[in-house]
């Protein structure tokens, strides 16, 4: 099973050898099997990689993320067929059952609003009790928006209450990044499902190219905010991106056994996807921290 998440930070060449990524710098050549390799993320501008490679990377799944010249994710591989049946697969995503989508949606919301309060218990913040109240005033398909009252008051308690996530600081880019990355993640595992991003079961945003798996996601978010506010993030450079990168290593719990972060990914949308095709949200996995 992969497990390796692979940073490039400096000048280097990157090729295909007999099932190996071999990187060449100005000082070193590693080489590393491909099928160690989770995620590659090519934080830097000056790499150069062949065909050859990106095609070898494609077929084993690995998730490759490019980033700008502010380090920043930037786009990513997505194959065109992630699985040999991925046109039945389709055709069954364009008919998922509305009261199932919504069913599973309205399940979503619940579990981020809770794994949310479980944060601010976390750090003693006492406004987790209004998050747990608002659990209990989800209705169906979340028609009351408690998600977005939670979200006021989460981010408030969480960073102060002058924070806002429009502006532009070390937490909203280190939050920003933590989510770009788990989005990847979740990228990969729907087409590797079979499915595509763009049809989403709440998130129906026209230039949105990744519907889909913003719902799927959202119960991963607060993983993501728990990590940022045990930082204290002043700034937001190298050595905070490597903390955030280190999540995807980290262990949950799903089905009451140990998962590593990204192999709960798998499980949970897989459970999700045996929901929404039987049409029994009992099928549906959580993650717990």
């Amino acid at each position: 099973m992969s497990w390796r998440t692979v940073v490039i930070t400096k000048t280097s060449k990157l090729d295909y050898s007999l099932g190996y990524m071999v990187v060449r710098d100005l000082e070193n050549t590693v080489k590393i099997h491909i099928s160690e390799i989770s995620v590659l993320i090519v934080e830097s501008t000056a790499v150069s990689l062949t065909a050859a490679l990106l095609n070898e990377l494609v077929q084993k799944k690995v998730k490759v993320i490019f980033c700008d010249n502010k380090h920043s994710p930037a786009f990513e591989t997505t194959p065109y067929y992630g699985s040999h049946d991925c046109s039945l697969k389709i055709k069954r995503q364009m008919d998922w059952n509305i009261y199932t989508k919504q069913s599973v949606w309205t399940l979503i919301v619940a579990e981020k609003i809770k794994n949310q309060a479980e944060n601010l218990k976390l750090f003693g913040l006492e406004q987790y009790r209004l998050l747990y109240d608002y659990i209990d005033e989800i209705e169906f398909n979340d028609k009351s928006n408690r998600e977005g009252h939670s979200a006021k008051v989460y981010f408030n308690a969480m960073f102060g209450k002058g924070f806002s996530r429009n502006e532009d600081n070390p937490i909203n880019a280190a939050l920003n990044y933590g989510y770009s990355i788990v989005l990847s993640i979740f990228n990969r595992e729907v087409v590797c499902g079979g499915y595509i991003t763009l049809l989403g079961l709440f998130h129906d945003n026209m230039f949105n190219q990744y519907n889909l798996s913003c719902d799927l996601m959202e119960p991963y978010r607060p993983f993501v905010d728990r990590l940022v506010k045990d930082m204290c993030v002043k700034k937001f450079d190298k050595e905070e991106k490597e903390i955030i990168l280190n999540l995807l290593n980290d262990e949950v719990i799903v089905d009451g056994r140990k998962q590593t972060f990204t192999n709960s990914i798998k499980m949970y949308c897989k459970s999700v996807f045996s929901a929404l095709e039987d049409n029994n949200t009992d099928l549906i996995r959580f993650p717990r921290k």
